[in-house]
């Protein structure tokens, strides 16, 4: 009976290390909530719903600023920047839908990459961005101006969206080698196009987003987990441990038992 009830107990604490870790919220992660709460809204046309989010999150984050996690200075002036172009969206009576949606997209993916730790939000969109890339790139291969113009264009505009988010994940040499090579390319855009040679920055920019990418999306397992996984090991070795200890000394006391009945 009381290998059952070791059992259970094992059981609960197997299920009890991530039931609290999901419980436990940073006042980061209530802002990350907060930011996507504006970000919905505003699909859903709810502008000034969205404006009200957007005043709660400035009070909120004013009022939290260095007692959750140490902020750098450049990270508190992306906030504020990111924050503020969403404001202008929400408030503007002007601004196309597609734009409105892409300032709030790119605010909720700052606050996402100040919150968490690993996998951030920004690296789901390299799909898109690699995609109209290459459309770029094999225009330009192709020496069609028209195509290379649009396709850039959107690969621009794509990446103007995860550029504040991925400048807090990512080095400083590399968001300037990136920045580099695309100002290059921007500039020169009839030469790309015309010039087989020039055509080798896209080549190069490629290489440059992939390992971007690549490098993001390396698994690294979240600390929690891995507490998760060693104390729930432990937990078993130990039930299993003393299980084979209790059918040890069964064994043992039944051989004596059997001895003393004999010798009876």
């Amino acid at each position: 009976m009381k290998i059952k009830w070791l059992f259970l107990f094992a059981i609960i604490m197997m299920l009890t290390p991530t039931t609290i870790y999901a419980e436990q919220q940073s006042p980061m992660e209530k802002l990350d909530d907060i930011s996507d709460e504006a970000l919905q809204m505003v699909k859903f046309h709810r502008y000034e719903d969205a404006k009200r989010l957007l005043d709660y999150f400035s009070e909120q984050f004013t009022s939290i600023a260095g007692t959750d996690q140490p902020l750098t200075m450049d990270e508190v002036r992306i906030i504020n920047t990111s924050h503020d172009e969403a404001v202008e969206a929400a408030v503007s009576s002007n601004m196309k839908y597609e734009e409105r949606i892409n300032k709030l997209v790119k605010f909720r993916l700052v606050i996402d990459a100040i919150a968490t730790n690993h996998q951030p939000l920004w690296v789901e969109m390299e799909d898109q961005i690699m995609t109209a890339f290459h459309q770029a790139k094999d225009a330009a291969k192709k020496g069609d101006s028209g195509h290379f113009h649009t396709n850039f264009n959107s690969f621009l505009s794509l990446y103007n969206v995860i550029y504040p988010s991925m400048k807090i994940d990512v080095s400083v040499e590399n968001v300037q080698k990136l920045d580099a090579r695309i100002d290059f390319i921007n500039e020169y855009r009839s030469q790309v196009v015309n010039n087989s040679k020039s055509q080798q920055e896209l080549d190069k920019l490629d290489t440059d987003l992939v390992n971007l990418f690549s490098k993001m999306e390396e698994d690294e397992a979240d600390p929690n987990i891995w507490w998760v996984i060693i104390s729930t090991g432990s937990i078993i070795i130990m039930t299993l441990s003393y299980v084979g200890w209790r059918k040890y000394q069964g064994d043992k006391n039944l051989k004596k038992d059997r001895s003393r009945d004999l010798k009876d």
